[in-house]
């Protein structure tokens, strides 16, 4: 059982979290983006990147289910971020909605076909334990703002403002969600480092982004997606993997240890049967 420092420190830092989010982060999906900048020319293959997001994100009911089902017994600072999260993560579905439609890319009857078919799948958390999934979604925010800072990169690439705008304020949330994430795995380490290290390593070998085998298409999308920005294995650990750990202060070593000490309490525990 988690001491009575770990949630009020996990709640301070939801309070701080909020904080900024109302100050310096707030944005209008129909307001804040400049839709008369849209490129009506933007290649296809790019709309199908923008679709391929909207896909991911749009399981948010099953994000939302799943990961309040995790945290519900665990910390009111987590719980009220689940909460947050799922508002930040709508606009998301909603800037690129918006974006498909104005730009003439997809009518509506096509984005309604597009998230019917999307929820004949359900989403289900890879993790049990809040740790587990709290260190998942360290990693999967940071990946995400990767790739988000990718595309928009794409997007001013050829010239569509509007695009760009939305993956940039996309990018900005997925981050603070990252430090959040991060913000709790480090209490966590203070309160069982080697649970939490073992957790890590559990995470790290399981990690696939959400939306494998759930999108259609998903093989063919990510090939296409590759060709303008994917983030592949050897990114991940570049961008995501190596500098979350530098800030969360743990070492490789330190988690290689960890591992190597869980294998021979299994191997002690299996000769002991």
């Amino acid at each position: 059982m988690a001491s009575d420092q770990f949630h009020e420190k996990l709640y301070q830092r939801f309070r701080t979290f909020f904080d900024d989010a109302e100050e310096n982060r707030r944005w209008n999906p129909y307001r804040d983006v400049p839709w008369d900048k849209i490129n009506p020319d933007l290649p296809d293959h790019v709309a199908l990147c923008a679709e391929t997001f909207l896909g991911v994100e749009s399981y948010l009911p099953d994000y939302i289910r799943f990961g309040l089902d995790a945290v519900r017994v665990s910390s009111l600072g987590q719980r009220w971020f689940a909460a947050n999260w799922g508002y930040e993560e709508l606009k998301h579905s909603l800037v690129l909605t918006e974006y498909l439609l104005r730009s003439g890319k997809r009518t509506e009857e096509q984005m309604f076909d597009f998230q019917a078919k999307l929820m004949e799948q359900v989403w289900e958390r890879p993790f049990e334990s809040a740790r587990q999934m709290t260190i998942y979604g360290v990693f999967q925010e940071m990946a995400t703002f990767v790739i988000y800072l990718r595309h928009e990169k794409v997007a001013q690439r050829y010239n569509d403002e509007a695009l760009a705008t939305a993956y940039r304020f996309a990018a900005r949330d997925e981050v603070a969600h990252a430090r959040f994430y991060e913000d709790v795995t480090k209490v966590c380490l203070e309160e069982d480092r080697e649970g939490t290290l073992r957790d890590i390593n559990l995470v790290v070998k399981r990690f696939e982004m959400p939306g494998v085998d759930l999108v259609p298409d998903y093989d063919a999308r990510i090939e296409v997606m590759r060709q303008e920005g994917a983030v592949d294995r050897d990114l991940f650990y570049k961008k995501v993997f190596f500098p979350t750990l530098r800030r969360l202060g743990v070492d490789r070593s330190e988690l290689g240890a960890a591992a190597r000490r869980e294998r021979e309490e299994r191997r002690g525990a299996e000769a002991a049967q």
